[in-house]
């Protein structure tokens, strides 16, 4: 098994694309990208040299995926979702050497049109809402939204918000998949439904 590529993608040599991805119209992937399994680029994706993709995750169109960005297993890029890479970028400032690491963790959603601001790590199965300007490290399940991101409540790993405060004690079961939420102060943790 390999990778389907459309004839218009340019995938440069030296890029590793794991079996079963499809890379659309238009895609252009650079030499040094690693590409995981099963992984979806849409229409118009960029992907720079230094850019780790993981296996299942899904980049919609209109996205760049710029140098020093990290996403896990399972990540959703919405249309024309936006990373950077350099803080305070210049025209003619040579900032090459300044980039700063983001790292989207396993199964986080980033909606359509949110901008990652570079530096930061967004928690597993962390939902950023769309047009959302994230500038700051967002914890593991967060609903994230508006400009800049602030935190609104708690997803399920299903993709439903959860009926859980901000902070405090509480839990609550999802009804899709049966997984136990249990919130701790401000941390929120996932336990395996129980059979």
């Amino acid at each position: 098994m390999s990778h389907y590529q459309h004839p218009s993608a340019i995938v440069d040599e030296g890029a590793r694309i794991g079996d079963g991805s499809r890379i659309w119209h238009f895609v252009h992937v650079c030499g040094g990208a690693r590409i995981g399994r099963n992984v979806s680029l849409g229409q118009n994706v960029f992907v720079g040299n230094k850019v780790v993709i993981g296996n299942d995750c899904k980049i919609q169109n209109n996205v760049s995926v710029y140098d020093n960005v990290t996403l896990e297993d399972g990540v959703f890029c919405g249309p024309s979702a936006v990373f950077t890479n350099v803080y305070n970028p210049r025209a003619m400032v040579e900032r090459k050497h300044e980039y700063r690491d983001t790292l989207v963790r396993k199964g986080a959603t980033l909606g359509a049109n949110c901008t990652i601001i570079c530096g930061v790590t967004i928690g597993e199965f962390a939902f950023i809402g769309a047009g959302a300007v994230v500038n700051h490290d967002v914890p593991a399940y967060a609903l994230m939204v508006g400009v800049p991101a602030r935190q609104v409540g708690w997803m399920s790993e299903f993709g439903e918000q959860l009926n859980l405060p901000l902070e405090g004690h509480a839990e609550e079961v999802c009804v899709h998949s049966g997984k136990r939420y249990v919130l701790r102060g401000r941390t929120l943790e996932a336990q395996e439904a129980i059979a």
